[in-house]
């Protein structure tokens, strides 16, 4: 029997909650297709942050399509954690980009933190210690104090989380452009070393065997954090700061140190970052990739708050949590490790063969909906692009350079400028050298670690200029993606592959959706060439709309 939980079928499609979430009508009447029956308010909020633009990338995955994504080096592509490229002797390399720009937005010290946080669970989720950390970062103009006090959150967020967890921040760029104020572009990105035996999959294989849940216990921070992503920013965004996550840097040290044991266990089967929608995402997802189900028991998930809903802990997204799967009879192994790390942990579910994620709480079933509804079937959308006026206006302009008539002062003058100026202030905020691997410290074209005990080194980077692809989406897509391996080549190191980071405004706009395909296929054709698969990556688009938008800027200054 399915239990309603808070307002009935009836209830909700009366007032429309589905829309609170984000969820179309049309999309609506899908869910109701997909399941044969009106979801529930726990279903129907599952559905909302899986469907979101953040978690199923509707707009933008077949523009995607265009990428490279195999190579000789490769070993995992786009699909998991984190992807992974072999560098010889058994070794590989594992890395990822991650943005965690709305978060930044509202509560700057925390989104950017939990967005370091995050992009590292993605890499040891993968069985690979992180080694490296890097940024991009873009803000308004230093001019108002609200940017000011942005930017400066923003940077001792990142350094107070990667600070404390012992991974060196080596690399990254820092722009600033009136585009950017009031919405901050965080994107931070995590590389990992790895022997090829302990590669890990998040995928819930083998019926029977047992869900485990490890990490920090579960609060209602974060609820609807891959919602709140996936709207346009404005005036009223300050009332969604409950759904930024607060992170725990010395917890997540902890269920790094823990994960890296447990990979090495035969009975770890598989295991995924609780991330972006929480524990709906990592449970579906490792069930789609597995061709399987989950029955959970939500009673036994740990809880740091009282009385909180199934709707409440399948959305949140607290962080520092991992989801595994272990093979039953096993469980007192990873029991035993969590233990000596002093992590909560539980086993709260099952693998089934029936492909539906079920969940019980106080002995009823709260939730019974199929795992391909919320993952496979989530809508893609090909949306009618349109090119701007002002690049038609902008092509057709004569360049005439200005005349210089004091070439030391104009010097002084671009230095002068925040976004040429030398970024020490930034990264001396940074501990680079902990680990004690970084030859080539912050301030050089791309960052070189050496890896200990060998005579190989990595050399990494990030790097884009949003204003050439505003200007020029498609060459500024091929600039962007040639910058990083000019920079990678001038440390004495081959690029191998690339992990992207897009920022965008809403694709449901056919000015910005033209950005965006005209941008990556200038990307693609850039990869093509230079023969650097994209492993990995994400896309972070904006399309829904609450309130009064922020009236110094329009939507078709979005820029990537």
């Amino acid at each position: 029997m399915l239990l309603q939980i808070e307002p009935s079928p009836a209830k909700i499609n009366q007032e429309k909650i589905y829309q609170e979430m984000g969820v179309k009508d049309h999309e609506y009447e899908r869910i109701i297709e997909l399941i044969g029956r009106e979801p529930n308010y726990t279903e129907i909020g599952m559905f909302s942050v899986l469907w979101s633009e953040h978690c199923s990338y509707k707009h933008s995955k077949p523009l995607l399509r265009q990428f490279p994504v195999d190579g000789p080096h490769v070993l995992q592509g786009p699909g998991e954690g984190a992807g992974v490229v072999d560098i010889g002797d058994e070794q590989a390399v594992v890395f990822k980009v991650e943005s965690h720009n709305h978060p930044s937005a509202v509560e700057p010290y925390q989104g950017a933190a939990t967005g370091v946080g995050g992009i590292l669970r993605d890499v040891f989720s993968m069985g690979a210690r992180p080694i490296a950390l890097l940024n991009s970062l873009r803000f308004g103009p230093l001019d108002t104090p609200r940017v000011r006090y942005l930017f400066e959150e923003v940077v001792a967020g990142i350094a107070g989380y990667g600070n404390c967890v012992g991974v060196p921040t080596v690399g990254g760029e820092v722009q600033f452009d009136r585009s950017y104020d009031g919405n901050p572009l965080v994107n931070a990105m995590c590389v990992g070393l790895i022997d090829h035996k302990n590669l890990q999959k998040g995928v819930a294989a083998g019926v029977g065997n047992t869900v485990m849940y490890v990490g920090a216990s579960t609060g209602r921070d974060g609820i609807h954090g891959a919602t709140f992503a996936s709207e346009e920013l404005n005036e009223e965004s300050q009332a969604k700061r409950p759904s930024v996550q607060v992170g725990d840097p010395f917890t997540e040290k902890r269920v790094l140190e823990a994960c890296l044991e447990l990979v090495q266990l035969d009975s770890l089967v598989g295991i995924q970052d609780m991330g972006a929608a929480g524990l709906t995402s990592s449970s579906a997802e490792m069930a789609s990739k597995a061709g399987s189900g989950i029955n959970m028991n939500l009673n036994h998930v740990p809880q740091r708050e009282k009385n909180m809903t199934p709707y409440e802990m399948m959305l949140s997204e607290s962080q520092e949590r991992m989801l595994l799967v272990v093979k039953k009879g096993h469980e007192s192994e990873i029991e035993a490790i969590c233990e000596k790390w002093d992590l909560d942990y539980a086993s709260i579910g099952e693998v089934t063969d029936d492909r539906n994620l079920t969940l019980y709480f106080d002995g009823e079933v709260v939730a019974d909906v199929p795992v391909t509804a919320l993952t496979d079937d989530a809508p893609v959308y090909e949306v009618t692009s349109t090119e701007p006026q002002s690049f038609k206006e902008n092509q057709a302009k004569q360049w005439q350079p200005d005349t210089v008539t004091d070439y030391n002062e104009t010097l002084r003058e671009l230095l002068r400028r925040p976004t040429i100026a030398s970024k020490e202030w930034v990264y001396d905020q940074y501990d680079h050298m902990v680990q004690t691997n970084t030859v080539v410290v912050p301030g050089s074209d791309a960052a070189v670690l050496r890896i200990r005990g060998t005579k190989k080194a990595l050399a990494m980077t990030m790097d884009g200029n949003s204003r050439y692809i505003k200007l020029d989406p498609e060459n500024g897509g091929k600039l962007a993606v040639a910058e990083a391996a000019r920079n990678i080549v001038c440390s004495g190191a081959k690029p191998l592959a690339l992990t992207d980071c897009l920022n965008y405004g809403s694709p449901e706009q056919p000015n910005i959706y033209w950005q965006m395909k005209e941008s990556t296929k200038g990307m693609s054709e850039a990869c093509r060439t230079l023969s650097t698969p994209v492993i990995s990556g994400n896309v972070r688009c904006t399309t829904k709309h609450l309130g009064k938008p922020f009236t110094q800027r329009q939507l078709s200054e979005w820029s990537v």
